[in-house]
């Protein structure tokens, strides 16, 4: 099975680097996972996997914490799991675009969870004003359409204080994954 992994929270604003050679390598030599490759400098690998999710993220998270002393959350999808995130999307063409044309930068992105928020931070989001900014939840997911930029968004902030360990993506990178995913799987 194709897997990605996303990290959170690494080669961020100087912090927590890690270089993506050195993280194949651990992926690995360290825990022996099969057809390794990494994309950009965000933390997003692909790798091939028999093992359940909650044994290879555990075990990732442990490997990197050993290997680079930085302990990070990792959200585990399948190339599956990630096409339906992709294509799950629930904002309009005509809200995209018209959030496109008053930002600075990309406006679509995902937070990718964990574990599916609990009911009282969905309550507390749902009571907090993002003024142009937009959230749905979707099970494990939380898509965002920023109106102006994700950097200055107050909905942005929130979602560090959720209680559950996620990270984010653009749909550029998202689609991305997808590709490299599928040109995993066809060629296995």
């Amino acid at each position: 099975m194709i897997y990605i992994a996303l990290l959170r929270g690494i080669n961020v604003g100087g912090k927590n680097i890690i270089k993506m050679a050195e993280l194949r390598r651990i992926f690995e030599e360290e825990l022996g996972l099969a057809r390794v490759q990494t994309y950009i400098q965000s933390g997003n690998v692909l790798f091939e996997s028999d093992e359940e999710e909650a044994v290879l993220c555990k075990r990732i998270e442990q490997g990197i914490e050993s290997a680079f002393a930085i302990s990070v959350s990792v959200i585990l999808r399948t190339a599956s799991e990630l096409r339906s995130v992709a294509a799950g999307c629930p904002f309009t063409e005509l809200e995209i675009a018209k959030a496109a044309e008053s930002s600075t930068g990309e406006t679509l992105y995902v937070s990718i969870l964990q574990k599916a928020l609990p009911a009282e931070q969905v309550d507390k989001l749902h009571a907090t004003d993002f003024g142009e900014d937009k959230y749905i939840i979707k099970g494990k997911e939380i898509y965002l359409l920023f109106s102006n930029s994700s950097r200055n968004s107050k909905l942005s902030g929130r979602l560090d204080k959720l209680g559950v360990p996620a990270t984010v993506r653009n749909f550029k990178t998202l689609n991305k994954l997808i590709h490299l995913a599928n040109e995993m799987e066809q060629n296995s």
